[in-house]
């Protein structure tokens, strides 16, 4: 029986969709296994760093972070991402990439050299000046290794740049904890971060085998530029977004307050660190490639992953919002209560940020930067504004609260208008959210009614109360999210394993 013209072209779709899926699904585990290892390291490293060091360090650490993160987010004038969607050869641009690249970062890097004073009083304590400088180094790394590590993304070799990372990791541990024995303080993060970056970024410039050539032709110049320069601008604002509220507590309520948010931000930045991470590895790579293929396949792969990230984070989220305080307490101990406070809101502010990021890998796929630009710009102005009022008001907890509310009013809209002018429906997607979101509410309700009774019972133990609620919920969650059909399937498969 031969196949109408429809059924044909939807056949092609599957077939394309297909083949980028395996391609990005391999990437993706690579990515996950990495971003697991890593994350699981950074956290083991954190909690021994918490008892060798104070809250002040922290703060001090957090203020030359925002720095580096502010940097990294516009120094190579986004040659990775331009790298990664390029229509054509990418031997004919990289010389090019390279150049502008390297060029960007140096400058970036020299300019921060100069402000660094006037930011670390800005952020309320001038004492950070050398660690901001020591820190941002990392730029330069980055500006080295940004066409290489947009080629290994471009082919889906995220097994090469899992293994950096992995490698720099060990050299970052190596350095860090020693250091903050022997009492460097905040410099023992920063010095360790930048051994790290070294390492991965000599392994990354090997394994992308790309000859070393410097040239600049000025139509490729003009492309890229084109590109980069609204998503390097957008990623600026977005590293506002981030590290503003580091900026204003710390000025606001000194280096002990901002430590104790450091680490609730920290705890909160787990789940997009983790899956976030892995998926912008392979994301914009895949989303280009389905945009290049045909624009339907594009709408096809987005109406497929959107629920699933969704549905993958909410229970962290849940988590986090219900059981803020047991967390922190049986991670880091009672010394570090008060940043609980934060962490319950932070958590609605994690959920929101791994669907606006990916929504920009999706409108970068598709060359459409320029919306990521006016989504940065309106959430950022909102929320200055925010974070003021609810740091003087209520603290931390009020920076927090200040983040969560502008996501949901601001950001969301704002990045659903977005989405729409770039010609990507989401109306087909939002079938697919009703299971996750019906799941977090009722987990979130017997979460909480479980550790409101067990608490007496079990004389306010974390461990026990994460155990006992924490798992309840979890299962609440399962059963309604996952269709019955695939929870047998896998009861089926558990069972003839036994």
């Amino acid at each position: 029986m031969s196949r109408s013209p429809e059924q044909e072209r939807e056949r092609e779709q599957e077939a394309g969709l297909s083949s980028i899926g395996r391609k990005a699904g391999r990437g993706l585990g690579w990515s996950l296994l990495g971003t697991l290892v890593t994350k699981i390291g950074s956290l083991a490293m954190g909690l021994v760093l918490a008892r060798l060091l104070a809250p002040a360090d922290f703060g001090l650490y957090a203020i030359a972070l925002a720095a580096s993160q502010f940097v990294m987010h516009i120094n190579d004038a986004g040659i990775i991402a331009a790298t990664v969607q390029w229509r054509g050869k990418l031997e004919d641009m990289a010389p090019t990439a390279a150049v502008l690249a390297v060029s960007f970062s140096t400058a970036v890097y020299g300019i921060f050299w100069v402000i660094a004073p006037a930011f670390a009083r800005l952020a309320g304590n001038e004492a950070a000046t050398p660690v901001v400088r020591l820190l941002t180094v990392i730029i330069l790394v980055d500006g080295l290794t940004a066409v290489r590590s947009g080629a290994l993304l471009r082919r889906f070799e995220q097994d090469k740049l899992t293994k950096a990372n992995m490698v720099g990791f060990v050299a970052n541990a190596a350095l860090a904890i020693p250091l903050a024995a022997a009492g460097a303080g905040a410099y023992s993060f920063a010095t360790g971060q930048v051994a790290a970056s070294v390492v991965t970024g000599v392994l990354v410039f090997l394994a992308a085998r790309l000859p070393v050539r410097i040239a600049v032709d000025r139509e490729i110049a003009a492309r890229l530029l084109r590109f980069g320069l609204p998503l390097a601008g957008s990623l600026g604002i977005e590293s506002v977004l981030v590290n503003a509220d580091y900026v204003i507590v710390g000025d606001a309520l000194g280096p002990v307050a901002l430590g104790y948010y450091l680490l609730a931000f920290n705890v909160s930045s787990w789940v997009p660190g983790l899956v976030g991470t892995a998926v912008r590895y392979v994301s914009v790579a895949g989303f280009s490639r389905l945009a290049e293929n045909d624009p339907e396949s594009l709408d096809l792969g987005v109406r497929r992953t959107v629920p699933l990230l969704v549905a993958g984070v909410l229970p962290a989220a849940v988590l986090m919002c219900t059981l803020a305080h047991e967390i922190v307490v049986f991670l880091y101990g009672a010394k570090w209560a008060p940043a609980a406070d934060a962490l319950r809101f932070l958590a609605v502010l994690m959920v929101v940020r791994m669907f606006v990021s990916f929504a920009f890998d999706i409108l970068t796929s598709v060359g459409a930067t320029k919306w990521t630009v006016w989504v940065n710009l309106g959430w950022a102005v909102a929320l200055v504004a925010a974070l003021l009022a609810g740091t003087r008001m209520d603290g931390i907890r009020g920076t927090a609260i200040g983040h969560a509310v502008v996501a949901v009013l601001v950001a969301l809209p704002l990045t659903a208008w977005a989405l729409n002018r770039a010609g990507v429906r989401l109306r087909p997607v939002l079938p697919g959210l009703v299971r996750p979101l019906c799941g977090a509410a009722l987990a979130a309700l017997v979460i909480t009614m479980i550790a409101a009774v067990s608490a007496p019972l079990t004389g306010d133990l974390p461990v026990v109360e994460l155990s006992v609620a924490g798992s309840a919920g979890l299962l609440v969650y399962i059963l309604v999210v996952v269709p019955m059909s695939r929870i047998r399937q896998l009861t089926t498969r558990v069972v003839r394993l036994i």
